[in-house]
């Protein structure tokens, strides 16, 4: 079996590879879990996982002129198979984003769930080959209506290319946001459930310093109680993974963004 999930958020600093990760920690109690880093320009999973030494990574692998395997960027961290990307804006410019297609094939065939750490703008092909290759998509949204605008761009984006919504969490949240309302047109708007409401926490700021995604720092934070609600209200669907390997094989390139 295999699902891949999108986290996508149509803005910057919703919290989106902290998300990601603690999603990921969740549910590899369960399941066989790869998280990738496919925001292939502004990449910093790496940071989050202790992995900003890594010798190899996904811009090696979208680099023709490179001999690297898929394995050799394949990292075992917190109970999962960690892809990161690279930093370098010259190897992001070599890169080729088709190449995407034929790394998550070869990945899907050795796991249960895929977690692609999608970048937050539409501006490239890059950038919205994530979301076009998913199954379905995990939106991360602060609560607000200017999030929840970007957001729904994300979500027609993805719907128009046959890519569902899983469903929406709501991230940092403080005490004095009115979540409720947000929440509520957020489940008139969305395609998908709302997951969980995570709230604001200086133990995902410290987590972040110390390069350990949150739910290895602060176990018992209230954040990663509500991450570990969100990862048990996503029904994993079991997916053939031959079928989903030459889905994305063949997945055409959006040529417009």
């Amino acid at each position: 079996m295999v699902e891949a999930f999108a986290v996508a958020s149509g803005k910057g600093g919703t919290g989106k590879t902290t998300s990601t990760l603690a999603l990921g920690m969740a549910l590899a109690e369960e399941y066989d879990v790869t998280v990738i880093d496919a925001d292939t320009g502004m990449a910093n999973l790496l940071f989050h996982a202790g992995l900003d030494d890594a010798d190899v990574t996904l811009h090696d692998l979208l680099i023709a002129d490179r001999d690297a395997a898929v394995e050799d960027a394949v990292y075992d961290r917190f109970g999962m198979s960690v892809v990161p990307c690279g930093t370098s804006l010259t190897a992001f410019e070599a890169a080729d984003p088709k190449r995407l297609r034929d790394v998550v094939a070869e990945l899907a065939a050795g796991t249960d769930v895929l977690l692609l750490d999608s970048p937050a703008a539409l501006g490239s092909k890059s950038a919205v080959l994530p979301i076009v290759l998913a199954d379905r998509i995990v939106v991360v949204l602060q609560p607000t209506v200017p999030s929840l605008s970007d957001g729904l761009k994300v979500q027609e984006y993805a719907h128009s290319y046959g890519t569902e919504t899983a469903g929406v969490v709501f991230n940092r949240v403080r005490d004095d946001e009115d979540v409720d309302q947000i929440a509520d047109q957020a489940g008139r708007y969305f395609g998908g459930q709302t997951l969980a409401s995570v709230p604001e926490s200086d133990a995902v700021r410290a987590a972040r310093r110390s390069g350990e995604p949150l739910l290895a720092h602060a176990p018992d934070d209230p954040a990663a109680d509500a991450f570990r609600e969100a990862a048990a209200r996503l029904d994993v669907r079991d997916g053939d993974e031959h079928d989903v390997a030459e889905r994305f094989r063949s997945a055409v390139v959006p040529e417009r963004v």
